[in-house]
């Protein structure tokens, strides 16, 4: 079901405006920390982050040297944050865009999820999936986590929802590497993540 609400430029400027901002953990997230300590040391690979809020992933990815970040969000205060707390990180770099319109050329090598699935209405699922899969080169990667939790009803992020669910959205587009239960997630979340890395079919 659709929900009356639009959740558009305006919604997410007004929720951090207001400071109901339950999403953002003030640091990255100890799996995807894990994640990119082990990542190849490609640093020109193209990696995106949606709807990448105060994108410390970007900041930690930043440090690690990896210099194609992009962050893509559709409020201007969280890419105004990260800038002013790294100011090294390329301003060209952050795109205040929505998601589903962002170009596919180039490609992306990996596409970082952190709470970008859970914040956009459910409907959209499908071409979350489809996207994802658009911007990617094949063989890319998407990685990060969603949660695996029923929040009850809902009509504003987050959405929660099923593995089986989710299996069903990127089975078209992905091959499954990794699809389990996260080991080492922040305490109040432990048990309710699942942390994916799925690979970009070769052929669509």
């Amino acid at each position: 079901m659709k929900s009356a609400v639009s959740f558009d430029e305006n919604y997410w400027r007004g929720r951090y405006a207001t400071g109901r901002t339950g999403w953002d953990a003030g640091a990255v997230t100890p799996p995807l920390r894990d994640y990119f300590n082990q990542l190849e040391p490609d640093y020109a690979r193209r990696i995106l982050i949606p709807g990448a809020g105060n994108a410390y992933e970007a900041e930690y990815l930043h440090g690690l040297g990896f210099s194609q970040v992009f962050v893509a969000d559709l409020a201007p205060e969280p890419l105004a944050a990260l800038q002013q707390r790294v100011p090294g990180f390329p301003a060209a770099h952050l795109l205040q865009q929505d998601f589903f319109e962002l170009p596919a050329a180039p490609p992306y090598d990996l596409i970082v999820e952190q709470t970008f699935f859970c914040a956009l209405a459910p409907h959209l699922r499908p071409a979350y999936a489809r996207q994802c899969a658009h911007l990617l080169r094949p063989g890319g990667t998407l990685a990060g986590l969603l949660f695996d939790t029923d929040f009850g009803p809902a009509t504003e992020p987050p959405f929660g929802g099923t593995r089986e669910e989710y299996r069903a959205y990127f089975e078209p587009y992905f091959d499954f590497v990794h699809f389990d239960t996260a080991t080492n997630s922040l305490r109040p979340r432990q048990g309710r993540e699942l942390f994916i890395s799925l690979r970009r079919k070769l052929v669509l």
